[in-house]
């Protein structure tokens, strides 16, 4: 140990530049892990969904415009925007606490904040899609309304 702290020393002041890279890394790495292990919402993956919403009667709550919703959406999901929840004007699935809430956008991008939002309000098990909708459709799991106007479905 003992020569091991003037080599290092001396590794830093010659590769500075390098040694702070170095840190910035662990600095982030251990950021990332104190964050996902003190939020309140997990991040799961389709088939834990799939599990959650056949096992447990999770509640798909999809975060896109009205418009995108209805050209095709999670079975059974609910529509509400990001404002709502922010506003907390969540009375569609205020009787749904103590069930899962799955939460869905177009990416899983901006799904966390509204996940936050939404367990401060009480909500006790939140979920959040990894890669949202994205890749649900990717696995050929999305259902597409059919638009009431399709020759294909009137009848």
């Amino acid at each position: 140990m003992q020569e091991f702290m003037p080599q290092a020393i001396e590794f830093a002041q010659k590769h500075t530049f390098l040694t702070i890279a170095w840190f910035a890394v662990l600095f982030m790495t251990l950021f990332t892990f104190f964050k996902s292990a003190t939020q309140k919402y997990r991040v799961i993956t389709n088939p834990e969904a799939v599990r959650l919403m056949n096992d447990e009667e999770a509640v798909v709550i999809d975060l896109r415009p009205i418009d995108e919703f209805q050209r095709g959406h999670i079975i059974g999901s609910v529509n509400l925007l990001p404002t709502e929840i922010k506003n907390q004007n969540v009375g569609k699935i205020e009787h749904h606490k103590e069930k899962p809430l799955i939460i869905v956008d177009v990416n899983g991008v901006s799904s966390a904040t509204s996940a936050e939002l939404l367990t401060k309000q009480g909500f006790e098990k939140v979920y959040v899609l990894k890669d949202g909708l994205t890749a649900w459709s990717g696995a050929c799991l999305l259902y597409t309304s059919p638009s009431p106007r399709d020759p294909k479905t009137s009848r």
